[in-house]
């Protein structure tokens, strides 16, 4: 169930990306509501998470996973190029939350 709230913390924390950017500085009231809200939520189930997780493991996999996700997100509907420098740090990552799963995350 652990990796479960992981995933829903995950999807929030890239809705807190994307709406953080459109949020304008926080002066556009709506896109800032839904990041405040986003946060929380995302929070939430990060805590849950980490009930199973080791904490540092845990948020580690947590923005990780966020990060890829808001930079193919960025690519594929906010028309945002992905370099080969993006690529490579997305494998990087990749490769990182892969040996964090080995070492015994749950």
């Amino acid at each position: 169930m652990s990796w479960f709230y992981l995933a829903i913390a995950v999807v929030f924390e890239i809705a807190v990306g994307i709406s953080a950017g459109k949020a304008n500085g926080f002066t556009d009231l709506r896109w800032t509501i839904v990041t405040l809200i986003s946060g929380a939520i995302g929070t939430y189930f990060l805590s849950l998470a980490l009930l199973t997780f080791d904490v540092g493991i845990g948020y580690s996999l947590w923005t990780s996973l966020a990060e890829v996700g808001i930079v193919i997100i960025g690519a594929l509907i906010l028309s945002q190029k992905i370099t080969w420098k993006k690529a490579l740090g997305i494998t990087v990552v990749i490769a990182g939350v892969i040996g964090l799963n080995f070492s015994g995350t749950a």
